[in-house]
């Protein structure tokens, strides 16, 4: 016979498990609508994007994956907002706003400039740049054209005075002033020995202001005739990396007083040596390649005695093509010369 606690027991386990029973059934009901609710939504979606690739394919039958129909609908997302976009692009263009960058790309684009001569000269050299200014490089107008027209740009080089603001510096900047068309290097200081750096320092604040195909070093007794110069360099633009002048080696010169000594002749070997090939200095081109490098890499490359040394020497370990061009040889007007010192 069971007592009262036992069968207070059982009744209450039994409930328990009626409950149970209901949660679960429940749960379960639950799970299978839910279920049920993703597999409609997923085949009204399938329904509908099949309808429209057939009504813009015109197929009556087009097989697609789960991944491609959620692609479709994140586009068509994408498409709206992009619509709400340019709404307001268009609303914001009535009150006045112009893009700047939708300004710029409205200019004809400009024309790159084949190449950028830089005439090195110096303080007390005034008779050579007018003599230069009025046989081959013009002045104003004619040289605004010749930058236009044959994408030429020319321009002296000169540093500062050692005593900086003096009469020498207030005679450059009154002749810039007249003439615009001299490129002033700032933070270079005139002296003879300081040609390699001057040189140096053209070639890569040139590149830094200018985006050339090409940039020239000349001297400023150095005769050019432009048209030849620029049919010589158009022959070239296919190569990537060129260094073209008239290439030489000379002696290294080991004795102080000389001429053309080399203080640092001793890395060229013992006894009489022989510099490696490299452009003469009255007149070279380096592409707009090499000129960067030169721009990226100034702080460590090594100035020799003279400049046409420097610049050979900094394109020894580089991938550059040298080109030995016999035109840019400017000791006379040879036939087919490009140039002439005088």
């Amino acid at each position: 016979m069971q007592s009262k606690g036992s069968s207070t027991r059982f009744t209450g386990m039994g409930i328990r498990s009626r409950m149970s029973t209901l949660l679960l059934s429940m749960f379960a009901a639950f799970a299978s609508l839910y279920v049920a609710g993703r597999l409609w939504q997923d085949a009204e979606n399938r329904v509908y994007l099949a309808k429209e690739l057939d009504r813009i394919t015109g197929q009556e039958k087009f097989v697609m994956s789960v991944d491609d129909s959620w692609k479709i609908l994140e586009c068509r997302e994408r498409q709206k907002t992009l619509s709400g976009l340019e709404m307001e692009l268009a609303a914001a263009r009535q009150e006045g706003f112009v893009s700047k960058h939708l300004s710029e790309t409205n200019r004809t684009p400009k024309k790159r400039p084949l190449v950028v001569i830089g005439i090195l000269t110096g303080f007390a050299r005034k008779s050579n740049r007018d003599a230069i200014r009025k046989a081959w490089m013009g002045t104003g107008v004619t040289l605004k054209r010749m930058e236009e027209q044959k994408g030429v740009i020319i321009r002296f080089v000169i540093g500062r005075s050692s005593n900086r603001g003096d009469s020498l510096d207030r005679s450059i900047d009154s002749e810039n002033k007249q003439n615009n068309d001299i490129f002033i290097l700032e933070k270079h200081v005139e002296a003879p020995e300081e040609l390699p750096n001057k040189t140096k320092l053209f070639f890569a604040h040139a590149s830094e202001n200018w985006d050339a195909d090409y940039y020239a070093k000349i001297n400023d007794d150095v005769y050019v005739n432009i048209d030849a110069f620029r049919n010589t360099l158009a022959a070239h633009l296919d190569k990537p990396r060129v260094y073209i002048g008239c290439m030489k080696s000379g002696e290294v010169f080991s004795e102080e007083g000389q001429r053309w000594y080399e203080p640092d002749w001793w890395k060229f070997g013992d006894g009489k040596n022989s510099y490696f090939r490299h452009a003469s200095g009255e007149m070279f081109v380096v592409s707009q390649a090499l000129a960067k490098f030169i721009s990226i890499n100034r702080s460590i490359l090594r100035a020799y005695a003279h400049d046409d040394v420097s610049v050979g020497s900094w394109f020894i370990g580089v991938d550059a093509k040298h080109i030995d061009e016999r035109k840019f040889c400017c000791s006379s007007w040879s036939s087919g010369a490009i140039c002439s010192g005088v």
